[in-house]
């Protein structure tokens, strides 16, 4: 009979790890969404959320509510942080105070500086994250944007052109 319970409580732990983590990922989403929206208007290309991007995102967020400060550099030169992403071009947004992310978006695309970051040409990445400051209650908010990770050669090296594709690929060699 215990092995029966434990069962049954690791499967309701599961059920609501799934519904935890699966209303981040919609909510994340649409986020997505919102600012592709904004970009189709504007000229440019949709983004979609990267997971590297959504924990850099995530961690600028949190320590920014963790200090109740709203700052870029709370965790270091945004060009350190940004380094996992393996980008060539990124931005970052933040802000605190707005409650969803429509009113938060809603900012950023009033402030010229913002606007331009939303709007990076040839960007198709983006992270999103809020925390909220235990001192105050803030939410504060973290958006990076980038452009797509370079293509990587045999050797692990960035190639110099990037939007080339393999014409044939052989075992692990890729022909041009």
């Amino acid at each position: 009979m215990t092995h029966r319970r434990s069962y049954n409580a690791c499967l309701v732990a599961v059920g609501l790890l799934l519904a935890l983590c699966g209303g981040a990922a919609a909510q994340s989403a649409s986020e997505a969404a919102l600012i592709s929206d904004f970009r189709l208007q504007h000229g440019e290309g949709r983004v979609r959320i990267d997971p590297t991007l959504n924990g850099i995102a995530h961690d600028q967020a949190a320590a920014m509510a963790a200090k109740d400060v709203l700052d870029h550099g709370v965790l270091g030169p945004f060009g350190s942080r940004m380094a996992p992403s393996g980008s060539r071009r990124s931005a970052e947004n933040i802000a605190f105070g707005y409650d969803s992310f429509a009113k938060t978006l809603d900012q950023w695309i009033a402030s010229s500086g913002h606007r331009s970051n939303l709007l990076m040409h040839g960007a198709t990445r983006v992270g999103v994250a809020n925390a909220k400051s235990p001192k105050s209650g803030r939410t504060y908010w973290a958006m990076v944007i980038a452009d797509e990770r370079p293509k990587q050669t045999r050797q692990g090296t960035n190639r110099d052109a990037p939007d080339q594709e393999c014409q044939i690929k052989l075992v692990e060699l890729c022909l041009y």
